[in-house]
């Protein structure tokens, strides 16, 4: 196994890793208190009065609270003066208070009640009769629709909002800490690239190789089941695949696409290769790809808008022969995606984006090739804005043939 292809058994693959989180602390309570401050003051400047945060990922940025979004609405009011209050049903008071990182007062309904009423009443209470909201932007429209005709009923008058200007503003930008948290989760999806390259074999099915990715990234410490798209040749062409399990062939294209969460943060690479020898035509478009994602990272300067980026691959791609835009064989979406606490979030390297680069922002640069009926090539790594330009988290694929760079 002198490239790293094949040539090892699940069993001996699975020996070689080793948990890689031991040390590796979750956000603090002053981060927290820090990130509330934060929106406390992006709060002011837009004139914002207050912000519904929905259970999901902002709810954990600014308040450290893990909790599912469902039918049963709950949630946090955070006011422009800085004031919390979570918002839940009266029955999982007590499991939310295990919950918390910030310790804050619950508002609580029972089911028969409305706790679009209840958020209406919290807002005449700490601000007024008239109320500038912003909304979680992931917050389903059944919670949007029940305030907004609560506040009709119960004489609120009510501006509703987006927050991106809130949770975007706060969160496109990483702290070193969570630069230090991603790094690590992309360090721990790494090794498990490298471990699942190295039990490839003929006739091996992708729900095979799923199934050894998810005991891989638990072998390096992850919780949970990881995220994975396995595909093998013309399955490739297809940037989230097919719904059939598919066999490795000699001379197939492979495309492995994974990643797994620390402490909430989003680890998400892709390699490409073949397994076996590759014809000229795979060859090349595999340089093709690895080309254009350069061009993308050399693109990504400090002030330059996030959508030149993308125009920078695309550009690359096009002076190949392929497109142009999104026309195929060529790249057929966007050039990369931000990642943090989701494993795509604001802002995007794509056309008309036009967010100015700044230290802090973390994106994905996978300019995929697709050959529709015949096969494709995405390689996908994360870099962060530095105070001088961008740093990958992850070392991009060496060859086609040695994607780990071992015989280099």
């Amino acid at each position: 196994m002198t490239n790293g292809i094949g040539g090892s058994t699940p069993e001996q693959a699975l020996a070689r890793l080793s948990d890689l989180t031991v040390g590796m602390k979750p956000p603090s309570k002053e981060e927290f208190a820090a990130r509330i401050a934060r929106a406390k003051d992006l709060m002011q400047a837009n004139d914002i009065d207050a912000i519904y945060l929905n259970a999901g990922t902002n709810l954990s940025y600014f308040t450290g609270t893990n909790w599912y979004a469902s039918e049963r609405l709950v949630g946090a009011i955070l006011t422009a003066a800085g004031e919390l209050t979570y918002v839940a049903p009266w029955f999982e008071d007590s499991t939310l208070q295990e919950f918390m990182e910030i310790q804050a007062p619950v508002a609580t309904w029972h089911e028969h009640e409305s706790p679009y009423d209840l958020i209406v009443s919290l807002l005449k209470e700490k601000i007024g009769e008239s109320v500038k909201l912003a909304i979680d932007e992931s917050t389903a429209f059944f919670i949007v629709d029940g305030i907004k005709q609560s506040a009709n009923v119960n004489m609120l008058e009510l501006s509703l909002l987006n927050s991106k200007v809130v949770t975007a503003g706060c969160r496109m930008q990483k702290s070193a800490h969570e630069i230090a948290l991603m790094q690590r989760a992309k360090d721990m999806t790494l090794e498990v690239h490298k471990a699942v390259a190295s039990i490839l074999k003929p006739g091996i099915a992708t729900t095979e190789v799923v199934d050894f990715i998810n005991q891989a990234h638990k072998a390096v410490g992850a919780k949970g089941s990881s995220f994975c798209i396995v595909l093998f040749g013309e399955a490739t062409a297809y940037p989230h695949g097919v719904k059939h399990v598919q066999y490795l062939q000699p001379n197939d294209m492979v495309l492995i696409d994974t990643g797994c969460l620390l402490h909430g943060y989003n680890s998400d690479i892709t390699r490409s290769f073949v397994y076996g020898t590759p014809s000229a035509k795979q060859e090349k478009v595999w340089l093709d790809e690895k080309n254009a994602q350069l061009a993308a990272f050399a693109a990504a300067q400090i002030g330059a808008p996030c959508e030149a980026v993308d125009a920078a691959a695309r550009n690359f791609l096009t002076e190949q022969g392929y497109g142009p835009d999104y026309n195929v064989p060529g790249l057929p979406h966007r050039t990369g995606h931000g990642i943090g606490l989701d494993i795509h979030e604001w802002p995007y390297l794509v056309k008309n984006d036009k967010t100015p680069l700044a230290k802090g922002m973390c994106f994905s640069n996978e300019p995929m090739i697709c050959i529709y009926g015949e096969f494709g090539v995405r390689l996908e790594d994360h870099f962060y804005m530095a105070d001088d330009g961008p740093r990958w988290f992850t070392k991009p694929a060496h060859s086609i043939t040695d994607p780990f760079g071992y015989t280099a």
